[in-house]
């Protein structure tokens, strides 16, 4: 049962609703009952002053002996009401009067106060009476006990305590009727807030089980499927807008596996292809030439070559979409680098009637891996070379802008048509007019601006197609220059 969300949010509300109706409800009885006691102290001190009002009244009026006795009566008898008990000692402690001295015609006293005097309770009330000048306390009884008060008065020289208890069955009834309505009404609330939070709750979770039930049905078959958002602004909402997202990626992803894997089938078919149908039309043939032969291996040795270098670049990217390429760093210098890939390519470019030159710069000191940033350099001087037409020109540039160092290599091709150019970067692919293979073109796999915009974001820089018209391309990396080398030209 506590395996569902559902469950547990209602058991979790309905613990804390209980929690705070119990607080709540003990809060109210505390208020209730210290308003009980106050009121009732209060009631009881405005009692005992009118009473010493008519007691000094009567004490004028009445003439004879025990003067003090009758006018206490009187007073006792004026200020009689149901539930109080009145009881006057003198300086002794010895009661010399007391609402059990009223004649029974007089208003009905508490009857539940004939023992009240011997009690125990009264007697140790009394007793603290007699340390203080006015005084609350509580005495037990049946009926919810009593509340008595008592003060010292003096009268023509002699001094007194008058007692004034009042029963507290009326407050006690109060109270507990306010109890009973607290136990009924808190079981009555929690079981309704428990089946309302139940339901509240599935409700509320509805949408996840429906995304969690359309997300279970999602495979590589329907990965174009995403889950309906009911409300973009809540967060069930940005929680399928989220997976929304993850699953567009992960589209994304398997897409572009799945054309890395069909191109990676198509260049690699090609070159087995050419060296099976060339070993075997070696073989079908008895007798042949040297020069047949040589001509033969010749073929099958340019394939095998080709066929290296995708295999080599294929696992290059794999290495580095896993993060397992690790770089080699050192301190050397960029234009010398530079340079000597330029010195590399010339033979290349001669071959084709290119002009190739090389825009030098100061000294361009930095910390990076020097073999990669040199194959960088040899993908994109061989593609500028290679889609350069003869009589053409490929012109490399390095210089410091800031905290990078900017390499530009531009050709005056043909350039790349404006639909191609986002796409120029991806995997395998090449231009229309690139994909018509030469003998003498070498024949790329389109994975060279792949593997080289990879080098330059490992050194936290970047590889740009900055130009591209009918006048030629620019293709232009940015690399972070260190703040300081100490290297020694060689």
């Amino acid at each position: 049962m506590l395996d569902s969300v559902r469950s547990r949010l209602t058991l979790w509300y309905t613990a804390v609703l209980a929690l705070v109706l119990v607080i709540l409800s003990l809060i109210t009885y505390f208020i209730f009952w210290r308003s009980t006691v106050r009121r009732t102290d209060a009631n009881l001190a405005e009692l005992s002053e009118a009473f010493l009002v008519t007691l000094r009244a009567e004490m004028e009026d009445q003439t004879g002996p025990d003067v003090f006795k009758i006018a206490a009566q009187v007073a006792i008898n004026e200020h009689l009401f149901r539930d109080h008990f009145y009881a006057i000692t003198d300086d002794t402690g010895k009661i010399i009067v007391s609402s059990q001295d009223i004649p029974a015609a007089n208003p009905e006293p508490d009857s539940s106060a004939a023992g009240l005097l011997s009690s125990h309770s009264f007697q140790e009330f009394l007793e603290a009476a007699s340390r203080s000048d006015r005084i609350f306390g509580e005495i037990k009884g049946n009926k919810g006990g009593y509340r008595g008060f008592a003060r010292h008065f003096s009268v023509r020289g002699r001094n007194y305590t008058l007692f004034i208890v009042q029963s507290l069955h009326a407050q006690k009834e109060m109270l507990e009727g306010v109890t009973s309505t607290f136990e009924w009404v808190i079981p009555i609330a929690i079981l309704l807030a428990s089946v309302g939070g139940y339901f509240l709750a599935r409700k509320s979770l509805a949408p996840v089980v429906a995304m969690s039930s359309h997300a279970g049905r999602i495979g590589a078959a329907n990965l174009h499927e995403r889950l309906a958002v009911q409300n973009e602004k809540d967060e069930l909402g940005q929680l399928a807008r989220s997976f929304n997202s993850l699953l567009d990626r992960l589209s994304q992803s398997f897409e572009r596996q799945q054309r890395f894997m069909a191109d990676a089938s198509h260049e690699l078919r090609t070159p087995v292809a050419i060296l099976r149908g060339e070993s075997e039309v070696a073989l079908s043939q008895q007798a042949r030439s040297a020069e047949e032969y040589r001509e033969s291996l010749g073929v099958l040795h340019q394939e095998a070559a080709r066929l290296t270098r995708i295999v080599e670049d294929l696992f290059t990217l794999t290495r580095a979409d896993a993060g397992q390429y690790p770089l080699q760093p050192h301190d050397f210098y960029l234009d010398e680098l530079v340079a000597e890939c330029v010195h590399s390519a010339r033979t290349l470019a001669q071959a084709k009637r290119i002009s190739l030159c090389f825009e030098g710069t100061a000294e361009s000191p930095i910390h990076a891996d020097e073999s990669l940033l040199r194959r960088m350099i040899m993908n994109l001087l061989d593609n500028a070379i290679k889609y350069t037409p003869a009589g053409g020109r490929v012109t490399v540039a390095c210089r410091r802008v800031g905290a990078e160092y900017v390499l530009s290599i531009a050709d005056t091709g043909v350039g790349i048509p404006a639909d191609l150019q986002p796409r120029i970067f991806e995997r395998f692919f090449r231009a229309d007019m690139a994909r018509s293979r030469a003998e003498n073109d070498g024949g790329g796999a389109g994975l060279g601006l792949s593997i080289s915009r990879w080098i330059a974001e490992a050194h936290h820089g970047r590889l740009e197609l900055t130009r591209s018209d009918s006048n030629g391309s620019t293709f232009t990396a940015y690399l972070s220059a260190a703040p300081a080398l100490s290297v020694s030209r060689s």
